[in-house]
């Protein structure tokens, strides 16, 4: 498999004349702002500031002008520690096969992001689909491939007969669905947190919406019988632990037995109108809408129906737990104060323009997005140009189903040439609604929803 080296921009620190261009250390500016981002404004654009924002603090203002080539219209609101959109991006276009300009996050197991602006469609294709492995890619080739070899067993405490289907048996005797399904991994955003949390450091590319198709997973759950005390549901999958010791599952993860009922639950085995892809759980996978990835197992072959929560690999310790109270940044947190997370929070994505795109004054930008939400349907979705002080309200699609985004667009206006931030804030349905910057601080950096914001230069 085909992998380039990651290259990383380099940034700039502060000289001695604020006149000139800062001269330049080589340090990728993510890995600066991890380690302290108030002291990383002062290094990088030479100036200080009260803490909470950039008011008031404006010499340093030259400086990153310059680095960002305009005048940034609304700086006195632009909030401390955090990095111009202009210079968030700072990974190069990778290769695997059957993707096309994703951003490798992690070579063993392969991780990879989508930027933003690829991410446009709809629909999103296969080939813009984000990557998430935690073992290692079970070697199947889907060319020669026999449904009659590939089975999937159901059993468990809580199950009333231990059974096995091929995957032709799944297909041929029970219903066909399809649903657009949002799935997002619940580390998507986890560059931003400070302290940083460990783990591959998402921006906001591990997210997507295809199309899928399956059979819903409570009819092949109703089909065996599930046992009154029934509580939860895990699954195994065919890939392996990156030890490669036999038997070890790189991930076992699950859910309610609520949400493993629900109709847009599925056994899913095609993406978009084809097989899915093999990096995307070739030949079947569960399909969880609205929860993290994780839950979403692939390369099924074993489905647990539990009568406890289900105590699988990557279920215990930190993983995919949040605290269940709000902590301060860099707490070190028991295991029986976290829990496990579960629907996903409202968020949206700006996919046009491309961030640090060049906008003509005087002429409306036409802007567009992705809003979605674990449970609850998106209810509006606003814009702001000026670090937060004033929104505009944007127009919303509804959902074409349950845990499918929604699409937002809306023009903007420029009233002077200069740098811009464009920031997105959805809302669902429950008033809830996304933060300005970063939400509260967990050990492994999940649920990050703060406002997505692109950097437009008007000239």
């Amino acid at each position: 498999m085909p992998i380039s080296n990651k290259s990383k921009q380099d940034v700039s620190t502060h000289s001695e004349s604020s006149d000139q261009q800062p001269t330049v250390n080589k340090i990728g500016i993510h890995a600066l702002y991890a380690e302290n981002p108030i002291a990383a404004d002062e290094q990088v654009f030479g100036r200080k500031t009260d803490g909470l924002t950039r008011r008031g603090f404006l010499s340093g203002f030259k400086t990153l002008s310059l680095l960002l080539g305009a005048e940034i219209v609304y700086g006195r609101f632009m909030p401390a520690g955090l990095i111009p959109a202009a210079l968030a991006q700072t990974e190069t276009p990778f290769s695997i096969e059957g993707k096309d300009g994703l951003v490798v996050l992690n070579d063993r197991p392969v991780n990879a992001e989508t930027p933003a602006h690829l991410l446009d469609d709809k629909i999103t294709p296969a080939s813009k689909l984000f990557v998430r492995n935690n073992g290692i890619v079970p070697e199947i080739t889907p060319k020669d491939f026999d449904e009659n070899a590939w089975t999937l067993t159901i059993e468990g405490e809580s199950a009333a007969a231990s059974r096995t289907f091929t995957l032709s048996e799944l297909k041929a005797n029970f219903k066909h669905y399809t649903y657009q399904l949002t799935l997002e991994c619940g580390g998507n955003g986890r560059a931003e947190f400070s302290p940083a949390a460990s783990g591959n450091q998402w921006t906001t590319g591990a997210v997507g919406c295809p199309s899928w198709t399956g059979v819903r997973l409570k009819d092949v759950l109703n089909a065996v019988g599930i046992k009154d005390d029934a509580v939860y549901i895990g699954y195994y999958g065919e890939d392996l632990h990156l030890s490669r010791t036999p038997g070890k599952a790189a991930i076992s993860r699950g859910v309610p037995i609520g949400k493993a009922l629900e109709d847009e639950s599925l056994i899913a085995f095609e993406m978009n109108g084809e097989p899915l892809p093999l990096m995307n759980g070739f030949p079947m996978r569960l399909m969880f809408g609205g929860w993290p990835a994780s839950t979403s197992g692939k390369w099924l072959s074993k489905i647990v129906i539990r009568d406890r929560v289900h105590d699988g690999a990557k279920m215990g310790g930190n993983a995919y737990r949040v605290p269940c109270k709000p902590v301060a940044p860099g707490t070190s947190v028991p295991e029986d104060e976290m829990c496990i997370i579960e629907a996903m929070p409202v968020k949206s994505l700006i996919t046009y323009p491309k961030s640090g795109a060049e906008h003509s004054k005087g002429k409306a930008l036409a802007v567009r997005g992705h809003a979605w939400s674990g449970e609850a349907e998106i209810a509006k979705v606003f814009t702001s140009i000026d670090f937060g002080q004033t929104w505009q309200q944007s127009a919303l699609s509804k959902p074409v189903n349950r845990h499918a985004w929604q699409h937002f667009n809306v023009d903007i206006s420029f009233k002077q040439a200069g740098y811009y931030e464009i920031w997105a804030r959805a809302e669902d349905a429950n008033g809830r609604s996304q933060p300005m910057v970063l939400p509260g601080w967990n050990p492994k950096g999940y649920l990050n929803n703060a406002c997505h914001r692109v950097a437009v230069k008007v000239v």
